[in-house]
């Protein structure tokens, strides 16, 4: 269970998320994702990770499921609109992949 997330960004993200999966609600199985994936350069931050049930995670990372109502595509989709208005609550402008270009610039 590594992903390279700490045990404290781990439990703060079950917490802004409520112990629930972001997308559907559910509370079983609940797993952490990185929107920005970690091949494409995603950071193990809280602004790029979310709550996902099994289900929601396996079809985010592709696998088909019968009776998942939507694709790998539209799964993805919600998880960038559910970050991008959780901090636009804040008063922050989500950006995932701000914190990979501080990086490489450092």
């Amino acid at each position: 269970m590594d992903a390279r997330i700490s045990n404290e960004t781990r439990k703060a993200v079950y917490r802004r998320d409520n112990y629930r999966c972001a997308l559907c609600d559910s509370d079983q199985g609940i797993q952490v994702h990185h929107v920005v994936l970690r091949s494409q350069g995603g950071t193990p931050y809280p602004q790029n990770l979310i709550t996902l049930c099994w289900r929601c995670h396996a079809v985010a990372h592709g696998t088909v499921l019968p009776n998942y109502p939507v694709g790998a595509a539209e799964v993805c989709q919600a998880c960038v609109e559910y970050l991008a208005d959780y901090y636009a609550e804040e008063g922050l402008l989500w950006n995932p992949w701000a914190e990979h270009m501080e990086r490489l610039a450092e």
